[in-house]
């Protein structure tokens, strides 16, 4: 069994944590929590499809110029190639799935 209190545990971005809960080459299922007022660096993968389900809070994510807002139990599909960039623009964190196959490791181009 796996779970926050046991999972691999790691830090991105401004204060931001990840939980690797599931961690292979043909997919990755992350545990993140984001605070208010952050946001990951825009950008897109050439191979890897994700899927971001909200566990608690909300979450904006922008997809090609477009602003979702998610909320718990609400989710979004990344296909391969379009730009992204997932923000918490409330005043509360915001915890949530990231579901990638394959892993986004070595997969990942910035955008300015």
């Amino acid at each position: 069994m796996i779970g926050k209190e046991n999972a691999e545990h790691y830090q991105w971005g401004e204060q931001c944590d990840g939980w690797y809960l599931v961690k292979r080459q043909d997919m990755s299922v992350i545990h993140e929590r984001m605070p208010p007022d952050r946001r990951e660096a825009r950008h897109f993968h050439s191979r890897s499809r994700q899927f971001f389900f909200v566990l608690s809070g909300e979450l904006t994510m922008e997809l090609e110029g477009e602003q979702h807002r998610l909320t718990a139990q609400q989710g979004l599909e990344i296909p391969p190639g379009e730009a992204h960039q997932a923000q918490n623009l409330s005043a509360e964190p915001v915890e949530f799935l990231v579901i990638s196959h394959p892993t986004t490791r070595g997969d990942r181009t910035e955008l300015a």
